[in-house]
């Protein structure tokens, strides 16, 4: 007997659909497709989804809808997940409420708490993690997701509300990046990333393994960068020299909104955000005397299916 998931991520930058097929022990990925809604744009650090934020997404949900009813998912095995920029919105529920009357997704909300353990769960779907303990780091829009865990378990975890497109609206006045903005945002980390350090030297994780978003760019960065190739699509778990991270640090901080756009490998919506993101690893890296950093391309959406099929 068959039966056929929808997984709906509703990020703050970007949307992502899965669709599966269950054959008894065997999944099929069917369908996948990650869409830019930017629905922490304007409103984000004021609690609020803009009316054009919704548009967007309601946009970007019609055309999931219209996936779904191709590959016939019913109502009872959609599963739609709003993060961070859902869950702190003072308007969540007439968000929520739109999304329902004019797609009939229904939306659930999650707390940190819990996006970070369905990112750990679909971090080790991706990667190989190994027996010693590992950081993985989530970078959102909205917020990041900080876990410490190896193959078999969580030791720790936290989400912070100090996802890219808050920083950016907080610390990005000037482009690029000026010295004494970089220097408060530093400071900003070290202020917001306490329970960070604490774990950190607790449970001394030998890697750093990112997931979805930034990372993704800069696995791709790295690729045009080695081979002039993007990587194989099927490929889930990525490694990163330092030398690398470093090498593309330094020309997305130098540059601005158009040199960093002619890095082979960028994308024009992580462009900005990525500014911020990139600096939040440096700070991760450095503080934490970590040096090798793995990548994993499944995240959230992965890490609901493997609860929902495995419980």
């Amino acid at each position: 007997m068959s039966s056929r998931l929808g997984i709906i991520d509703l990020g703050t930058n970007t949307f992502h659909l899965l669709i599966i097929e269950k054959n008894s022990e065997k999944i099929t990925t069917l369908f996948h497709k990650s869409l830019p809604t930017q629905i922490g744009l304007g409103g984000i650090n004021k609690k609020r989804i803009t009316d054009e934020a919704t548009e967007r997404a309601l946009k970007v949900l019609h055309i999931f809808r219209e996936q779904l009813d191709i590959f016939e998912v019913s109502a009872e095995n959609t599963f739609a997940f709003g993060t961070s920029a859902i869950r702190n919105a003072d308007n969540q529920e007439d968000f929520c409420k739109a999304i329902l009357r004019e797609t009939g997704i229904s939306v659930t909300v999650i707390d940190g708490n819990k996006e970070a353990e369905y990112i750990y769960h679909g971090v080790r779907t991706g990667v190989n993690l190994g027996k010693e303990p590992s950081l993985i780091m989530d970078i959102g829009g909205g917020s990041v997701e900080f876990i410490i865990g190896n193959e078999s378990q969580i030791f720790w975890k936290q989400s912070f509300e100090i996802g890219g497109q808050r920083l950016m609206e907080k610390f990005m006045k000037n482009d690029p990046i000026s010295d004494s903005d970089k220097k408060r945002l530093y400071n900003y980390f070290d202020e917001n990333l306490i329970a960070l350090a604490n774990a950190v030297h607790q449970y001394a994780p030998t890697k750093l393994v990112g997931s979805s978003g930034t990372f993704d760019t800069l696995v791709d960065i790295d690729y045009q960068n080695r081979t002039g190739d993007w990587p194989n699509r099927t490929q889930t778990d990525f490694s990163i020299s330092p030398e690398e991270f470093y090498r593309v640090y330094a020309l997305i901080l130098s540059g601005n909104h158009d040199e960093r756009m002619a890095i082979p490998g960028m994308i024009e919506l992580r462009v900005d955000m990525i500014v911020v993101a990139v600096c939040l690893v440096d700070y991760v890296l450095k503080n934490h005397k970590i040096s090798r950093i793995q990548v994993s391309s499944h995240a959230l959406k992965e890490g609901v299916l493997s609860k929902l099929i495995n419980g």
